[in-house]
């Protein structure tokens, strides 16, 4: 890297340049822009304390973040964490942002002696899926993951 790239946790401060990031972690993922609702949706979950937010900064201007989510496991009574959002600027991707912010992820995870660290990694992105794996995340090949849609998008 050739500046120095630092990582913390977000506070609800941080919430517009989150939510810019997020916008486009979206349509990434095949959304329609929505930067007002992305903005309310990661201050909701500031203010409700529903998640842990890590962000990846050069110069005070936020370039990465991660979101996780607890969970836990009742088979092991431990605490989980579901790594659900991971998303680098395109302009900073290759520099090893990426994982930064996966590394800070673990520390959150060790630090609340949570007993693992969820991740997806959707078909259509091998890039990120190679990250995953080099990293140390262990593909799952005991069980099936399943969801379950309750609501439409035009409900």
């Amino acid at each position: 890297m050739t500046k120095t790239v630092k990582t913390r946790y977000a506070s609800i401060d941080d919430a517009p340049q989150i939510a810019g990031l997020l916008d486009k972690y979206r349509v990434f993922y095949g959304q329609e822009p929505a930067p007002t609702e992305s903005l309310e949706f990661v201050k909701e979950r500031f203010y409700l304390g529903e998640s842990v937010v890590i962000v990846a900064s050069e110069d005070d201007q936020i370039i990465g973040f991660t979101q996780l989510f607890p969970s836990f496991s009742s088979v092991t009574l431990q605490r989980l964490w579901i790594l659900n959002d991971l998303y680098v600027e395109e302009s900073k991707r290759h520099l090893g942002v990426g994982k930064l912010l996966l590394e800070a992820a673990k520390g959150l995870a060790k630090q609340t002696n949570a007993k693992e660290l969820f991740i997806e990694g959707a078909d259509n992105n091998p890039r990120a899926r190679k990250i995953y794996t080099s990293f140390g995340f262990i593909e799952n090949k005991d069980y099936h993951y399943y969801h379950l849609p309750v609501t439409s998008q035009k409900d």
